[in-house]
């Protein structure tokens, strides 16, 4: 059985900050783990349901997703932030599927985020510093890079790819090179198998 596709989650704003650093830490005492990663769609579940104080259901309309998979992503937030509290370790908050309710926007200035509610009017400048530096806001170039390779398709046999067809699972595509069956590319997958009769 194929795994669902993962659709997009909606946000409202990208957050105001890129993670936290613990501080007071014995140093003998330092964690030698990495950051915990609190995704996108995991830091706006964390904002609707302990900062507006929202419910479940409300929040996942909020974000487009089911009530289910909301209780999902909040637990997993709430696991994040209590083994970044616990194991004093930094977390940072990047990467996840999602898209903002509105187009924002980046000043490369000074580095804020803002969002443009006249659409019909063309930005001028940077409301924080005047700036005229501006972009729209995308998230780091790391990430959109991951998951494009996790939208391929890769043969296990001779390494051709292939973009993914949604709905179609990569284990049932066959490689138009060698005839082997294919898997998804970052996955665990399995081994190649040759069809008969190719």
């Amino acid at each position: 059985m194929s795994a669902r596709i993962r659709r997009p989650r909606k946000i409202l704003n990208p957050p105001s900050i890129k993670g936290f650093k613990p501080f007071g830490i014995d140093p003998e005492m330092k964690s030698s783990k990495g950051s915990v990663n609190l995704l996108f769609e995991e830091y706006e579940a964390l904002r609707l349901r302990d900062y507006d104080g929202l419910n479940h259901h409300q929040a996942s309309l909020m974000m487009n997703v089911s009530r289910p998979t909301f209780t999902r992503i909040y637990a997993a937030a709430l696991q994040k932030v209590a083994t970044a509290f616990v194991e004093g370790r930094q977390m940072t908050i990047e990467g996840g599927k999602v898209y903002f309710d509105s187009d924002w926007h980046q000043c490369n200035a000074c580095e804020c985020y803002f969002s443009h509610p006249h659409k019909q009017l063309p930005i001028e400048e940077c409301p924080l510093c005047g700036s005229k530096e501006i972009s729209e806001f995308d998230f780091p170039e790391e990430n959109n890079q991951m998951q494009n390779e996790r939208d391929k398709c890769i043969c296990s046999q001779c390494q051709y790819e292939q973009i993914h067809q949604s709905g179609v699972p990569c284990k049932e595509e066959v490689c138009p090179e060698c005839g082997h069956f294919m898997k998804r590319k970052g996955g665990p997958g399995r081994r190649g198998r040759k069809m008969k009769g190719i």
